[in-house]
């Protein structure tokens, strides 16, 4: 991905934007919570994300939605995105059966995201808090905390600290902290 015509900008864009995105942008502001953001092509890899990332000066974290065999127990994990994701290391921390990937409907009706979009601002859209929240150590560890927007088009860092002390308690969530 060409980095080299990226331009870092301060808080929401002026241009209207899908609503999911807007509703990313309303939430933030509502808690007062200052960010930077980038728009670029849409980002479907990680390495992508390495690049915007790098591009941003944050690492964008890894957002992985993910169930149980049944499909009853839903989790968000929140990770480094150069970790490696070992399920039964999950597993034994959150004392589940195995979990694997959720599908696409099921993120889209629970979070109300497609694939490649999923980030902790899409618990916005768990009015019924079916899915519980997991973040690894490290990603609590860096100063800056980047996503997507509910869209995959964008991304935006803004402090870890707001992060935990403002959008997370948003949610009504207590995150469960894990080292994978």
């Amino acid at each position: 991905m060409d980095t080299a015509h990226i331009v870092i900008a301060h808080g929401r864009p002026e241009d209207k934007r899908e609503p999911l995105e807007e509703a990313a942008y309303d939430l933030l502001e509502s808690l007062n919570i200052d960010f930077y953001r980038i728009d670029h092509e849409s980002t479907p890899t990680m390495e992508d994300c390495t690049a915007i990332g790098q591009a941003l000066g944050v690492n964008i974290c890894k957002n992985l939605f993910l169930c149980n065999r049944q499909k009853t127990v839903f989790y968000l994990l929140l990770m480094p995105g150069d970790k490696e994701f070992r399920t039964k290391d999950l597993s034994k921390q959150i004392n589940s059966s195995r979990l694997s990937f959720a599908d696409a409907e099921l993120m889209e009706e629970l979070l109300g995201l497609h694939p490649g979009s999923v980030s902790v601002l899409g618990l916005m859209n768990d009015k019924e808090k079916r899915v519980s929240l997991l973040i690894d150590r490290d990603v609590l560890n860096d100063e800056y905390f980047g996503c997507h927007p509910c869209k995959n088009s964008s991304s935006i860092k803004f402090l870890t600290s707001e992060l935990v002390e403002k959008l997370i308690p948003s949610f009504g969530r207590k995150p469960v902290i894990v080292d994978l």
